[in-house]
């Protein structure tokens, strides 16, 4: 049984020990609370209109969400009744999760090291999906290129957001911080 009390994911280590001084270095902070850091991950599935046709599929994509993310994730709700579109208020119509701390740090290694490599035809990621505050929002088409999700129980294929949130002030930071974690931008 692994011992959580001793246990540190690879790249919070790998933050402390070398991004945070190639960052310090980089920009001339004058201490290590100014250095860019990751604040929280957001992962969010939406289902659209398989949940207004069945029920289940939005159960199915918070399941399958939380098997990624490692944490429970909860259901999106429905705000407003659209008819045109068949969704009633209180209509579960996707799953978000919000992870931080350890977690966050396995996640995003598994992101870049296990997941982005499954991507088919996968050439980076834009290097301008930047909100302007640090932040930085990329999709992926097909939510079982994680090895949590197996194949062959998986039966709708799901889109998936994810924002990764960062204490830096700006683009030009989050995008240094994120390229010493090994982000592959394409640009």
């Amino acid at each position: 049984m692994l011992d959580t009390a001793k246990y540190t994911p690879r790249l919070r280590s790998v933050y402390a020990e070398t991004i945070r001084p190639a960052l310090k270095e980089e920009f001339g902070y004058k201490n290590d609370m100014q250095t860019p850091r990751l604040d929280k991950i957001v992962l969010n599935i939406g289902c659209g209109r398989a949940a207004v046709k069945d029920a289940k599929k939005a159960k199915s994509a918070v399941e399958d969400l939380s098997l990624i993310a490692g944490q429970r994730a909860v259901p999106t709700i429905a705000k407003n009744s659209i008819a045109g579109f068949r969704v009633r208020e209180g209509m579960p119509m996707g799953a978000k999760v919000t992870l931080r701390g350890d977690r966050m740090y396995e996640f995003l290694d598994r992101l870049i090291t296990v997941a982005m490599p499954r991507v088919r035809d996968f050439r980076g990621v834009p290097g301008k999906s930047f909100d302007g505050y640090g932040n930085y929002a990329l999709g992926l088409k097909e939510h079982i290129v994680f090895p949590e999700i197996d194949f062959d129980k998986v039966d709708e294929n799901w889109g998936m957001d994810i924002v990764i949130a960062t204490t830096a002030k700006t683009d030009a930071e989050a995008k240094a911080l994120l390229k010493h974690f090994n982000m592959p931008f394409n640009s």
